[in-house]
């Protein structure tokens, strides 16, 4: 059935910004903007019509830190994450590769929830109710159009040609005009912004009406244990090999998502780019999820994939009056599902130059440094996948590589953005020093983590050791992640970059320094070192 708003708001010939996409990216942009200026007349057109089907309908569905605090407090969802999706019990890692037993191979993960919410996203639940939310706010969303051309035109404004769904031909002149729709990145092309990189990997995913209870998974006590509260399947749950990561993602409408994220040197696409494949490459590379998807593959709801997933672009915003945002712009990796970080991010620095714009101000100055900043976020986190996967089945070497990148990820990106400096010019400038070491910092271990897989005894497929390794046992981790919900101004985030650099520093000696086993007890005792960014007491 056609999804009908009494409070929408027709379209009309002229706007201030149209939105071509309206998807996750183009909808949340077109709210914070509302928030942002009120007055604004906005259009969005999305191609497909709403509503959109659950479960089936987008991956992307968990969220890490950046990105739920960006939909729960900036763009205002909160209440409808809270009652209508899955609070995510953070990332758990089973180093599983041809093991049935579960139970007996190497688990990361925490033991509880840590301080900032995070969530498991359905994806066509979340952006029906963001169609509801931007007519209820008066902005134009038609859905069911189709986009034909667009003409640049800063000074006269930009001309877009598109279709509604009856097929009546329609011209929209805006003076913003921003790319959300996705992959097709209609402005990207006709720039020739397409950017490739050398992450050569792919994602192949289903979702099945069934809900796959890892906690089934065994009944011995002590794993039962090892876990308090809640459960594992609320986790996005990763089994990892040689070369692949599997997702296992919970969805609140009862489905399951399910992918299978590899290098396609190591794991080629061939062997998973059918839904019978795939299961045929899961009974061997982790039977004990075989066991439970088997019985049930009638329940499957959809079946995709993509030949490479991973791309960059030479712009995203500029004082022309257009922006990127979302996959039309750049995408780096599932892993760690950074996708509505940079979402977040994107979209707060366009709301930033529009409002700027609007009020009369020159925004040459800002659109490049936010371009250039934007950018350079990109180009630090690609070293966390480029070339790793070869290691993402060494239960030795890999738990070392998630605790250090959680901690870059909630030591230099997350407080930029938590505390509302992402568009502090003079804040960016004072930190440029700190941000630039400990970028050095990453790229150094990020190389340290390749060579020490080369020598890892866990490497060659030998199985991983009955054991695992709580990130809540890490009281500096566990307060690293308290410490972004707490309200810091400018002079507190200068410092805690600074802070960050000393911390980066000493995890690395402790995760290079230390033998096999050692390094845990090492991280465990990191908290005694004095560290002001860390130190203090978890709230209750």
């Amino acid at each position: 059935m056609k999804d009908t708003n009494p409070s929408a708001t027709a379209p009309t010939p002229t706007t201030d910004v149209l939105v071509m996409g309206g998807g996750l990216a183009g909808l949340t942009l077109a709210l914070q903007l509302r928030r942002r200026l009120p007055a604004l007349r906005i259009l969005v057109l999305e191609r497909k019509q709403h509503p959109v089907p659950i479960a089936a309908h987008k991956v992307g569905e968990s969220t890490v830190e950046i990105g739920a605090h960006y939909l729960a407090e900036v763009v205002g969802l909160r209440d409808h994450l809270d009652t209508a999706h899955l609070r995510k019990f953070g990332f758990r890692f089973f180093f599983s590769d041809g093991r049935h037993d579960v139970d007996q191979c190497t688990e990361l993960g925490a033991s509880r929830y840590l301080s900032v919410p995070t969530y498991q996203i359905d994806r066509g639940i979340l952006e029906n109710h963001l169609g509801h939310a931007v007519r209820a706010e008066g902005i134009s969303f038609v859905d069911g159009a189709r986009i034909h051309q667009v003409t640049l035109d800063a000074a006269q404004g930009h001309a877009v040609a598109w279709t509604d769904a009856q097929g009546q031909a329609q011209t929209t002149t805006a003076r913003w005009v921003v790319d959300a729709c996705g992959r097709a990145g209609m402005l990207k092309k006709k720039l020739a912004l397409e950017q490739t990189n050398d992450h050569a990997a792919h994602a192949v995913w289903f979702r099945v009406n069934h809900r796959i209870d890892v906690d089934a998974w065994s009944t011995d006590p002590a794993w039962q244990a090892r876990v308090t509260a809640p459960e594992r399947w609320l986790s996005t749950n990763h089994l990892c090999g040689k070369g692949y990561w599997l997702w296992l993602i919970p969805l609140s409408s009862g489905s399951h998502s399910v992918g299978i994220v590899a290098d396609s040197s190591l794991q080629p696409l061939e062997g998973m780019n059918t839904f019978d494949r795939a299961m045929d490459w899961i009974a061997e590379h982790q039977p004990r999820l075989h066991e439970a998807l088997d019985p049930v593959r009638h329940t499957l709801q959809d079946f995709a994939f993509f030949k490479r997933f991973s791309y960059g672009s030479k712009q995203t915003f500029s004082d022309q009056r257009w922006a990127l945002t979302g996959e039309a712009g750049r995408f780096l990796d599932p892993f760690y599902s950074p996708g509505s970080d940079m979402i977040g991010i994107g979209n707060t620095y366009i709301t930033h130059l529009i409002a700027e714009d609007m009020a009369g101000r020159d925004i040459r100055g800002q659109a490049r440094i936010f371009d250039t900043t934007f950018r350079t976020f990109y180009d630090s986190m690609l070293p966390l996948y480029q070339g790793q996967y070869a290691l993402f089945g060494d239960a030795a070497v890999m738990p070392k590589k998630v605790i250090w990148d959680y901690t870059y990820y909630w030591n230099v990106l997350a407080p930029l953005f938590f505390h509302g400096s992402l568009t502090d010019v003079a804040l960016l400038a004072k930190a440029q020093g700190d941000l630039s070491a400990c970028r050095q910092l990453n790229d150094s271990m990020q190389a340290w983590f390749r060579e020490a897989s080369l020598q890892s005894p866990l490497r060659n497929d030998a199985p991983s050791p009955p054991r695992m390794f709580d990130q809540c046992s890490m009281d500096w981790f566990a307060e690293l992640n308290h410490q972004l919900t707490l309200p810091k101004d400018a002079t507190a985030v200068r410092k805690t970059l600074a802070d960050g650099v000393g911390l980066l520093q000493r995890l690395a000696h402790v995760l290079q320094s230390s033998g096999p086993q050692p390094w845990w007890s090492g991280l465990q005792a990191l908290s005694r070192e004095a560290s002001p960014q860390v130190a203090g007491t978890m709230a209750a």
